[in-house]
């Protein structure tokens, strides 16, 4: 019988030797200084209306942490010589090897933050967000990833300033750009239903109105249905246009509607090309929507807004919330709490 009980502890002694070192193995290290990301070659900058369509390529390695890891990327550009105070993000995404563009892209993100028709020196970084964990708040998960920073790369950037129509009769002073020069023309309008509209090109002194999506020279003033802002796009060229209501809009607990409509309605500033709002928020949870619907929705961290991304938790206070956003689903935030 002793010889059975010896061979039995035996027998588990092994097996736990085994397990252990089959854990062993599975486990993986973080190096004590993980290799940052960086950016090996940049594209011409000087960007010209013509070549608007032409694929500009950024071309980086990823962050190295010593396993194989997912990290975000964030392509990021500001005015020489101020330590990134205060940068335009131009590429969020997964991906740091090969990171594309168009010309007319880049130069509709520059041209918010430096003069156009003229040449800036800007440097360039590509900074990542590490993850390892989630859902303990410890560093490395995604509340407080880790972040890695390239070294800079500097440019002289030229932009182009964009062709434009000026609204009439909308109540307020604001245009449409074509970034092409194609006679395409698009962006985002605060109308009032009340006030038909019409688009004047200062170029040609050429006026345009119209009705249901049919552009007439010298005609009567376009319509919407309701108060609110809008995608507004129109092609001169085939005498099209469409204005499809834009309206970015704050949901969730900590909001006075919940998680209902209607949403309290953020505003367009053309001059910075974000979102903003200022209201009183309670303890709870917010998300970025369109047009009151879940079609279309952000959430995420402050710097990693995506489709469908988790619910963002505030404190109760008085905010300014401006919203940036950087694809067709993607996006930045910045919360200033004003009490």
């Amino acid at each position: 019988m002793k010889n059975k009980i010896f061979l039995y502890l035996a027998f588990i002694g092994l097996m736990a030797s085994l397990l252990s070192c089959e854990d062993e193995a599975d486990k993986v290290y973080m190096l004590d200084n993980p290799i940052p990301p960086s950016i090996q070659t940049m594209p011409e900058l000087t960007l010209e209306r013509d070549n608007g369509s032409d694929t500009l390529e950024f071309i980086g390695t990823p962050v190295d942490p010593g396993f194989q890891a997912s990290a975000r990327y964030f392509l990021e550009a500001a005015a020489a010589g101020t330590n990134f105070e205060d940068p335009v993000q131009v590429y969020s995404g997964i991906k740091a090897e090969s990171i594309k563009m168009t010309v007319s892209d880049l130069n509709t993100i520059l041209v918010k933050k430096f003069p156009a028709d003229e040449t800036s020196t800007v440097e360039f970084r590509l900074r990542a967000n590490l993850v390892v964990d989630a859902g303990t708040g410890a560093p490395g998960t995604g509340t407080n990833p880790f972040e890695y920073i390239s070294e800079a790369k500097t440019a002289d950037v030229t932009i182009y300033g964009l062709p434009r129509l000026d609204l009439l009769n909308s109540g307020v002073d604001q245009k449409i750009e074509s970034p092409l020069g194609d006679g395409n023309y698009s962006g985002f309008v605060k109308l009032d239903a009340a006030m038909p509209f019409t688009l004047l090109n200062p170029d040609t002194d050429t006026e345009y109105g119209g009705s249901g999506g049919t552009l007439v020279v010298d005609g009567a003033g376009i319509a919407v249905d309701e108060n609110g802002w809008y995608k507004l796009s129109a092609d001169i060229n085939n005498l099209t246009y469409e204005a499809e209501p834009f309206m970015i809009g704050v949901v969730g607990d900590a909001t006075p509607n919940g998680w209902g409509a209607p949403d309290l309605k953020m505003d367009y500033d053309p001059e910075t090309g974000t979102w903003v709002l200022t209201t009183d928020l309670a303890d709870g949870y917010i998300k970025f929507r369109m047009n009151d619907d879940w079609g279309w929705n952000l959430g995420g961290t402050e710097d990693d807004l995506f489709k469908d991304g988790p619910d963002i938790p505030v404190s109760a206070g008085n905010y300014t919330i401006i919203l940036t956003l950087t694809g067709d689903a993607s996006g930045t935030f910045e919360m200033i709490k004003n009490n």
